[in-house]
């Protein structure tokens, strides 16, 4: 009779070493994802610079009229 967890928990395999090439290629993957990552936040930091001077904009609009 099998147990529960011998049905949910698979063991996990280890994974050969990889050959030079691949770590390099897995490297290059990493920090292309890293740039992304990077580049959305900077765009979502000049989003967030350019929504608060519309409203500071707004507002010393409505304060002098």
């Amino acid at each position: 009779m099998m147990r529960i967890y011998e049905l949910v928990i698979k063991p996990i395999k280890p994974k050969p070493p990889m050959s030079l090439a691949q770590t390099r290629i897995q490297g290059l993957k990493q920090r292309v994802d890293a740039s992304r990552q990077q580049l959305q936040a900077e765009r979502a930091r000049q989003k967030q610079q350019r929504d608060n001077e519309q409203r500071s904009k707004h507002a010393r609009q409505a304060s002098s009229a």
